[in-house]
């Protein structure tokens, strides 16, 4: 809790205002102020105990309250949590709240290096962390961060190609969280996390890339059926130069087939006839007989 308690203070202590002439006429109103004061603590004195219902204020755990006393930033931090007390006469204030919160960045149409109209949306988690900064240095910071976002994403992907966006969404969002960091710290405003959330291409252009991606698929498919058909076709003669090699293989193969096909129920048995059978009966000289007689002519 102390150490939380050090942060806190730590960066009220860093409020430095940046608006024109925030040292003028100190001295000028100081016997005023102090008049107004002491006449307002009369008047708290002299209506309590009614009074003290318009004194005694309440901030959450998650909110701080900036009090302005006379226009002037009082005491230099924020109050909170729990009770605090103010002078309804003189004092007002503001709560901020510290939680987390996010907002969609609208869809941005825009135009990338290379010519192409993307439109592209964002998500942004922000957070106050110096409420005084948030309150004294901008007159709307939700606003302000809103459309700093929207302005920073059209011009961090107005430097990128349509691949760049479409495959690196990481580093786009973490070169928009730095920007938007960078902008934001003097106001208060701490940028937790930047997500690109879509990017919708137009539809002649969708129509363009899936044709592309089709042909390449295709052309893939070609080459790959290709070389499957040169393998399988060396395969066959590897096989073939085998089967030569034996007169016995060609016949031992035949019964392997008619032992797959009788494996299967078929109804329809198909029986390979030897040509050496087929030759007998035209006689030709065809089969087995003929390669033997040019394997001894070989030799």
């Amino acid at each position: 809790m102390t150490k939380r308690n050090s942060v806190e203070s730590s960066a009220q202590l860093e409020f430095k205002k940046n608006y024109g002439t925030a040292y003028d006429d100190e001295e000028d109103s100081s016997c005023c102020a102090g008049i107004v004061t002491v006449l307002s603590y009369i008047i708290i004195f002299l209506t309590l105990p009614i009074s003290i219902w318009g004194c005694v204020k309440v901030v959450q755990e998650y909110e701080r309250a900036v009090i302005f006393r006379l226009g002037r930033l009082r005491s230099g931090r924020a109050k909170g949590p729990g009770m605090f007390f103010i002078i309804p006469c003189i004092d007002t204030y503001r709560c901020v709240d510290l939680r987390t919160g996010a907002f969609d960045v609208p869809p941005q149409e825009i135009l990338t290096k290379d010519s192409v109209t993307v439109n592209v949306d964002a998500v942004v988690y922000y957070q106050v962390s110096n409420p005084l900064a948030a309150i004294c240095n901008n007159d709307d910071y939700n606003r302000s961060t809103r459309l700093l976002a929207a302005t920073t994403l059209r011009n961090v992907l107005g430097t990128r190609n349509l691949a760049d966006i479409l495959s690196d969404r990481e580093a786009i969002a973490e070169n928009m969280h730095r920007t938007l960091e960078e902008a934001t710290d003097p106001w208060g405003v701490h940028v937790d996390r930047v997500e690109i959330k879509d990017v919708r291409l137009p539809m002649q252009l969708q129509r363009a890339m899936a044709a592309e991606a089709e042909a390449t698929r295709d052309a893939r498919a070609k080459v790959i059926a290709a070389d499957g058909e040169y393998k399988s076709s060396k395969a066959l003669k590897e096989a073939a130069d085998v089967i030569a090699s034996s007169p016995a293989a060609l016949q031992l193969r035949y019964l392997q087939t008619l032992h797959t096909i009788s494996a299967e129920k078929n109804s329809t048995i198909i029986f390979p006839l030897p040509m050496e059978i087929v030759g007998a009966f035209t006689g030709e000289d065809t089969g087995l007989r003929q390669r033997k007689v040019h394997q001894e002519e070989e030799e």
